[in-house]
């Protein structure tokens, strides 16, 4: 699998980010380093506790990450679940989460498909 491909799987823009990083070691370094970040788990635990203003956080540092690395789909659904938890509990941000997991489920799936690729 190549970094294209990568991207291709988990429904990011590569050309956005080569633009940004301007190579494939920083996009590829990045990208790996996104599998360390905690706002992940911080959401999940944050979202099954109700603490809105963690999720907030959580959801709001993911869509950031996501945007910077042109991760979009799940730029897009962190978007939405950020908006969602603003200033009050949405009814629809369980749905909103459900899709976070699923696309960054996705993401990571795709990333250590192409970790392992690279030996």
């Amino acid at each position: 699998m190549t970094i294209q491909e990568c991207y291709a799987a988990l429904h990011g823009d590569y050309e956005d980010v080569l633009n940004r990083l301007r190579s494939d070691r920083l996009v590829q370094k990045f990208m790996f380093k996104f599998l360390d970040d905690p706002s992940y788990g911080t959401l999940c635990t944050s979202m099954a506790e109700k603490n809105r203003e963690e999720a907030f956080r959580a959801a709001h540092t993911i869509k950031g990450v996501c945007q910077n690395l042109s991760f979009t789909k799940l730029y897009r659904s962190a978007d939405a679940l950020c908006e969602a938890l603003r200033n009050d509990w949405a009814p629809n941000a369980e749905a909103l989460a459900e899709a976070v997991h699923a696309d960054y489920q996705a993401t990571v799936s795709a990333i250590r498909e192409f970790q392992e690729a690279q030996g």
